[in-house]
């Protein structure tokens, strides 16, 4: 988990007696809307949504690949980690980690695009997003 970065996210997360499933653990739904949270608040942190959809695009994740490592409960306390691990002109890639008790329950990558939303038709990632990626290179590099 790379915190030395710095579009990087540290989150808690509540778990809800909604959250659970019928094996008394963590649903698998529960876990997407976690990380959607988590990438909102990554987003809100470092490059505004609204500043996007008042452009005219939006970003959306184009894949999920989630790793269930350990199963979280009912009265767990797990906390979320969120970064941005690459970023190209087409796509960018958001890692993330949930852990309880400082051991990995949950390892996720998404890989996100940006589209026009009037047409659905993808963008490139926006300069503003690849100039704070760089820079955030530059400065753990150092």
């Amino acid at each position: 988990m790379p915190s030395q970065h710095n579009l990087f996210l540290n989150h808690r997360i509540l778990v809800r007696t909604y959250d659970i499933d019928s094996a008394g653990h963590v649903s698998n739904i529960a876990y997407l809307r976690w990380l959607e949270d988590m990438r909102l608040e990554l987003f809100e942190k470092y490059f505004p949504l609204r500043d996007f959809v008042n452009a005219g695009i939006t970003p959306v994740i184009a894949s999920t690949h989630i790793e269930y490592k350990r199963p979280v409960k009912l009265f767990d306390q797990p906390e979320g980690f969120m970064w941005i691990s690459e970023m190209g002109r087409a796509s960018l890639i958001i890692e993330a980690e949930l852990r309880v008790d400082s051991l990995v329950t949950t390892v996720a990558r998404h890989v996100g695009v940006f589209i026009m939303l009037d047409s659905g038709k993808p963008v490139r990632v926006p300069e503003v997003c690849r100039a704070k990626f760089a820079q955030a290179q530059l400065s753990t590099s150092i």
